[in-house]
């Protein structure tokens, strides 16, 4: 792969096409959306077929209308299933990343799924349509941290896929606010200097935390489903002499989420 680790480091990010198994996307894929399914439902009242695409992202839609604190819980229980885990930690994976440099690599965050939409948005949030940014401000790990970024369905201009500028990855940390988990630039950046990227399902996008990147516009109806991967590599000697720093972090809430629960009885249920 010394073409692809070329075009990585020249570049700062290189378009694998058809590298990763469709079934592989496929399952991943299904079980977000037979876990947002059970949700739907509940919310709802109605049973929805998943693979009817269309009408599938109406009822997610109603569902964030409906119940939005809801809708946030189970966003953040998909990126807990085993299928996306086991792409994450496959041989099939490590191997890409060693050969692209990564001589030790080591998960940077836990794996992140995505689904960009207008119509998931509230009060004016631009969560759905990051702006101009570098990974590495949330990461700030290794200075070779490398993200792996693929959609779970066709995506080009319209659906709003990754627009990149090449080479911005050496021109080191920018400026940028803080308010928000993504950190946008502030620098001025000219939108000519942006490349847009265009998938089919299968390919994958790896570049360096350091390159400069923002969603598109996602102007369609649909939402764009994507998976992020991010890796640190053990080897690199300034993450060593920093003592691993681990900028993400995971905490429980302080108070029940659900007060008065458990109660004996259910637990005497489930254990009967």
């Amino acid at each position: 792969m010394t073409k692809e680790r070329e075009q990585l480091n020249k570049d700062g990010y290189v378009l694998l096409r058809g590298f990763l198994d469709k079934n592989t996307v496929s399952e991943i894929y299904r079980e977000a959306r037979e876990i947002f399914s059970e949700q739907i439902k509940r919310v709802t009242g109605r049973t929805v077929d998943i693979d009817d695409r269309d009408a599938f992202e109406n009822a997610m839609f109603e569902f964030f209308e409906k119940d939005f604190d809801a809708f946030v819980n189970t966003g953040k229980t998909v990126q807990h299933t085993f299928s996306l885990h086991r792409l994450a930690v496959s041989d099939k994976i490590e191997k890409v990343l060693k050969d692209l440099g990564i001589e030790k690599p080591v998960i940077g965050a836990r794996p992140a799924m995505q689904f960009n939409s207008r119509f998931l948005s509230k009060g004016g949030s631009k969560h759905w349509k990051l702006d101009a940014h570098q990974d590495w401000r949330t990461g700030q790990g290794s200075l070779d941290s490398t993200v792996i970024w693929f959609p779970m369905v066709d995506a080009g201009t319209d659906i709003g896929a990754l627009q990149v500028i090449p080479g911005s990855h050496t021109t080191g940390l920018m400026e940028a606010s803080t308010s928000g988990y993504q950190g946008g630039i502030t620098a001025a950046l000219k939108v000519e200097d942006f490349v847009q990227t265009e998938f089919q399902v299968g390919d994958m996008l790896v570049f360096s935390s350091f390159l400069v990147h923002q969603s598109g516009n996602n102007v369609t109806n649909n939402i764009r489903w994507s998976v992020q991967l991010r890796y640190n590599n053990l080897a690199e000697p300034t993450f060593i002499e920093r003592g691993y720093p681990m900028a993400y972090l995971y905490k429980p809430e302080p108070d029940l989420v659900t007060p008065n629960f458990p109660t004996v009885e259910q637990l005497k249920e489930v254990y009967k």
